[in-house]
């Protein structure tokens, strides 16, 4: 028997109870475990000496460093997880645990090792070329082993993950057995090509013992002691881990989770990976992406048995559904608290929705519909014999208990039972909002969506809402970094998603996809003093992991959803597009596209725009240029030509923004004789009364937000306040403060969190300007409870002139207002429709051309869209003026908008049922024609591309002719000279 160096040593110092010791470890334990600690002889010689020592005490610390911690245990159920809890919230890089194979000499309980490694890199050590590369004789020994494992894994890939995999322990790369490294590696690439999320449970055989492997990928872990949740759910299916080694290591963007778990039931039930506890299994590991180890849900039931974690993470989506549909409108009756005690205190109730959802949903269950309805009767009149006596709370919460009702009986699909997901989907009839009430829902518009769906994440929940089959809006996440901050935004979140996506549907009239809008509110509470890294981290984190869910709902075959676990109550393919908006970064658009093609979505990368084989909103300032087009329209009527003439310009949205960046790019390249009086963002406000600098707002404009601004280049009386610019005195939180003196010289001072605010939230009503575009910022900014606030002394507006370049900036009731007391106002539905609009040529290029065609083109066809942006922005401003010139004022210029969109949308509807009813008809004379016409020129004079149209799919066809027609019916009809002519084909068809 070939003892290692080390025990030797420490059995020539020791007693013949310590040479014994040695012996059993060597006849006990793995020998990967002396693989695993060959760096550590100090730590096994410990172990050999004081091994007995664990008679009498719990645990035997062998090293304690700063970033390493080795200790000896007894082995019994839940010693990990204690182990786990004691290291707290160090972030663990690596994780070894080993077990012995038989009770340790004198004792009645096995040993178990555990080695805890705190050295994670960051992601720029990740993606420096320069360290040391994987030595060669290592690499080719790796390699060999990965090609018996996984022959068809190219090795482009396998050498880019082994590089990762050394770049962030050497050391573990170095010491491990090369098979076990290469099935690393094969992990490593199934977690990616899986959406970071996979899981193999497989039997194995160790030195003539059959084991239990499994093995888990996870791309960027919910939280640092993710570990320890893995091992709670080991431990509550009573389910021993007699061997494990975890790396967290970090792929450059993110950390990424593998692990390699030896395992076995503690009261001998198998294992194998088709029974019951290991699909139990796989549910609850896979379940830790989406359950909060924090939330009352786990703490109070999950972790005492009361329930699985799946049915808690679904409670927890009940509480956010019901929150956010009933507190929008009543949110003192409503709160967030509320509703999870409705929950929490009768989990009778709970159970019984819970039942109620599972019969509805299960796909493996017989005679579901016939189960299913008499349970929803039952529970039904539970719901309304609820009754504890305090009529007040009772009425509450029989509201919030129909709400969840209400919220299962119309979910018409969802991936609850598809096990490897990082969220939940859940696709709803919207009808529901009818049968909650008008008490409930009078503050939404009055228009029915065609859909809504409910996501449902681990740090983050909302919706996507869209009003009609084929629809687009953009995508935006709302990172609340404080608790007050994510309960706040949860109470008006499904009426900012819903008012968005109608202002979308107006916005949209003139393209084939109607309006909607994806809202999630992300809890980045807890992570002020971690950093951008990782709160970009669970940013990416919440929206791949919804990708993936609305993937799992909406990727269909032959109509109807391809993955079997989801039950479609639907059953029809629904072409959703999504453009990015706030906190959606390049690398996402590209990852959900790739997400998209690889899953095989009916719209392949055509589901987002904004992609490197796409049209880059800010990089050609889309909605700028319609923004900017209504901006020339409209103070032309005021006798300011703005290219020319002088004014004065006052916006949000800072210089680093889409849309008032471009803003700005096109007034200081285009307007010469234009004064900027104000700019302001969320990090700086800036005004000067003869305008900033336009030499250096040159120099930061989409460069830079504004807290890049050089104070020093202020003009007599221009200030610059810092929102970002702050410093704490004592408990006081002081704000920047510069301001150029009437003598020239520059004041700089410290204001408090107060005054601070009070002046910022001021300036955009009292700077005085001849145009104000309100470019970025929160929605609702200007109500019905500020609105005067725009107004002058005297009762005039501080700008006559408004042009909506952001969405909901300001209300319907303060829209109103405001025109009454002379403002000319064009609203976001009408002034920042080009984004859209370009994004939707963008999927038009996805759907006719290759991406080495578009690229090839790209600036060509990029003009061509240009120009038609400019077309559309024209003609609807000069129809809005055309049209309030015609009523004489008795209707306001958002009311105007409104009825051009309505009409237009009318016009759609019908056109579209009819042209699906007839779709022989889309590519004759005359239609094929209008069809053209709606394309840039590219598409229509190349007969390569143009003879692509008729590919399209019949969806398409008819949405794209029902646009053009219906658009084309309002923007270039007489009105009166169509009405004669309507009763002249009518009375000719009567008189013949």
């Amino acid at each position: 028997m070939q003892l290692s160096q080390a025990m030797r040593t420490a059995c020539r110092t020791a007693s013949t109870v310590a040479r014994q010791n040695a012996c059993w470890l060597q006849e006990q334990m793995s020998p990967y475990f002396f693989q695993a600690l060959a760096d550590e002889p100090e730590a096994l010689g410990t172990l050999v000496r004081e091994m007995t020592l664990l008679q009498h005490n719990r645990h035997l610390i062998l090293a304690d460093r700063d970033k390493r911690l080795i200790m000896a245990c007894v082995d019994k159920p839940g010693s990990l997880l204690n182990s786990l809890q004691r290291v707290g919230d160090r972030t663990l890089s690596y994780a070894m645990f080993s077990h012995s194979r038989s009770p340790m000499p004198g004792m009645t309980q096995e040993l178990e090792v555990q080695r805890f490694e705190f050295d994670a890199k960051p992601n720029a050590a990740i993606t420096d070329q320069t360290s040391p590369p994987v030595p060669a004789s290592l690499k080719r020994s790796i390699l060999s082993e990965l090609a018996t494992i996984a022959p068809d894994l190219p090795r482009q890939t396998a050498d880019k993950l082994l590089a990762i995999l050394w770049r962030n322990n050497p050391e573990q790369v170095r010491m491990s057995p090369p098979q076990r490294t290469a099935w690393l590696i094969w992990l490593f690439e199934r977690g990616n090509a899986s959406g970071g999320l996979f899981l193999d449970l497989r039997n194995v055989e160790h030195t003539g013992i059959a084991e239990t492997r499994l093995l888990f990928a996870v791309g960027n872990p919910p939280q640092d002691d993710f570990l320890l949740q893995l091992v709670e759910v080991f431990n509550r299916l009573n389910i021993g881990i007699r061997r494990a080694y975890c790396l967290t290591i970090t792929n450059g963007i993110h950390p990424y989770f593998l692990g390699t778990f030896f395992i076995r039931h503690r009261g001998g039930q198998e294992l194998l990976p088709d029974t019951a506890l290991a699909r139990q299994l796989q549910q609850e590991l896979c379940n830790t992406q989406i359950l909060d180890n924090c939330c009352h849900t786990y703490q109070e039931w999950v972790t005492e048995g009361v329930m699985p974690g799946d049915d808690a993470a679904l409670i927890n989506a009940f509480v956010a559904f019901c929150h956010t549909n009933l507190a929008h409108n009543q949110p003192d009756r409503f709160g967030l608290e509320d509703v999870q005690s409705a929950f929490h205190a009768h989990p009778e109730m709970a159970m019984q929705l819970l039942r109620l959802f599972r019969t509805r949903f299960d796909p493996t269950l017989n005679n579901r519909n016939a189960a299913y309805q008499a349970l929803l009767e039952e529970t039904t009149d539970l719901v309304a014999d609820y009754n504890t006596g305090h009529r007040w709370l009772d009425e509450i919460r029989q509201t919030i208990y129909r709400c969840c009702l209400l919220f299962i009986s119309h979910t018409l699909k969802t991936n609850f039972f598809v096990i490897e997901k990082q969220a939940l989907a859940f696709r709803l009839d919207p009808v529901y909002l009818r049968q909650l009430g008008t008490e409930l829902t009078s503050d939404l518009p009055e228009t029915l969506p065609f859909r809504i769906t409910f996501f449902f994440s681990r740090f983050g929940h909302g919706y996507h809402i869209g009003f009609s089959d084929i629809a687009r809006g953009g995508w935006r996440t709302v990172i609340a970094r404080n608790q007050d901050d994510t309960i706040t935004t949860a109470n008006a979140l499904f009426r900012e998603v819903y008012v968005l996506a109608h202002t979308q549907h107006l916005k949209n009239k003139d393209i084939y996809e109607g309006g909607s809008k994806m809202v999630l509110v992300m809890d980045a509470s807890g992570l002020e003093q971690s950093g951008q890294e990782h709160e970009n981290s669970r940013l990416y984190k919440l929206q791949y992991g919804i990708t993936n869910a609305f993937l799992d709902i909406f990727t269909t075959e032959n109509g109807t959803v391809r993955d079997q676990r989801v039950v479609d109550y639907y059953g029809d393919d629904e072409p959703i597009e999504i453009g990015p908006d706030e906190n959606m970064h390049d690398g996402m658009i590209e990852a959900i596209a790739s997400l998209s093609r690889k899953r095989g979505y009916l719209l392949g990368v055509g589901i987002i725009s904004s992609k490197r084989f796409g049209i880059n909103h800010k990089e050609y300032g889309v909605t700028s240029t319609g923004v900017m087009t209504f901006a020339e329209v409209v103070m032309a009527e005021q006798g300011i030509n703005i290219h020319q003439a002088p004014f004065s310009i006052k916006l949000t949205g800072g210089p680093g923004g889409d849309v008032a960046g471009n803003c700005l790019r096109i007034l200081l390249d285009d307007c010469p004789k234009a004064k900027v009086v104000l700019v302001l963002d969320g990090t700086a406000a800036a005004f000067d009364p003869n305008g900033l600098d336009r030499n250096e707002l040159k120099r930061i404009t989409l460069q830079q937000d504004l807290d890049g601004f050089d104070p020093a280049q202020l003009g007599p009386g221009g200030l610059m306040i810092f929102r970002t610019g702050k410093r704490m005195e004592g408990l006081r939180e002081l704000h920047r403060r510069v301001e150029r003196l009437t003598d020239g010289s520059l004041q700089e001072s410290w204001v408090p969190l107060d005054d601070f605010y009070r002046e910022y939230a001021s300036l955009i009503f009292t700077v005085e300007a001849d145009l104000f575009i309100p470019a970025g910022g929160r929605p609702e900014t200007i109500d019905g409870q500020n609105w005067q606030e725009f107004l002058k002394p005297d009762g005039t507006p501080s700008a006559p002139v408004i042009i909506e370049g952001a969405n909901s900036f300001i209300t319907p009731q303060a829209r109103q207002q405001l025109q009454k007391a002379g403002v000319i106002l064009m609203r976001d539905a009408s002034a920042n429709k080009c984004g859209v609009i370009s994004s939707s040529y963008e999927i038009i290029a996805n759907l006719l051309l290759t991406e080495k065609e578009f690229l090839a083109n790209k600036e060509r066809y990029v003009h061509d869209v240009l120009e038609i942006l400019k077309k559309r922005a024209s003609d609807e401003a000069r129809l809005i003026l055309r049209r309030w010139h015609e009523a004489a004022g008795s209707q306001s210029y958002t009311e105007i908008s409104d009825l051009i969109s309505q009409n237009i949308n009318s016009f759609y509807h019908r056109l579209f049922q009819f042209f699906t009813s007839h779709p022989e008809r889309c590519l004759k004379p005359p239609y094929k024609a209008a069809l053209l016409r709606h394309l840039p020129q590219l598409l229509q004079t190349e007969p390569r591309f143009r003879h692509r149209v008729s590919r399209l799919p019949i969806k398409y066809l008819a949405a794209i002719l029902a646009a053009e027609i219906g658009a084309s019916l309002v923007y270039t009809s007489n009105r009166d000279e169509d009405f004669e002519e309507m009763i002249r084909r009518h009375l000719a068809r009567v008189n013949a």
